[in-house]
């Protein structure tokens, strides 16, 4: 399943802030954030989680972050 939300996650610092996290969470094959895009788009493809968990550990780490 791909996830997909809206982020204030907009540089490489913070890109590196949640590697640890994302990379961390069950489930979780592959993500990526699209700094250049004005939502910061950040893509998840993950089995077996759901959006509520990614969004209170992306919130948890001080980033906005909303489902699209």
């Amino acid at each position: 399943m791909t996830f997909k939300f809206k982020t204030t996650i907009n540089c490489g610092n913070c890109v590196r802030t949640v590697t640890p996290f994302l990379n961390a969470l069950e489930g979780v094959e592959s993500w990526k954030v699209d700094t250049e895009n004005p939502s910061k788009i950040l893509t998840v493809d993950a089995e077996n989680t759901t959006a509520e968990v990614i969004i209170e550990t992306i919130e948890d780490l001080g980033f906005d972050i909303e489902k699209v």
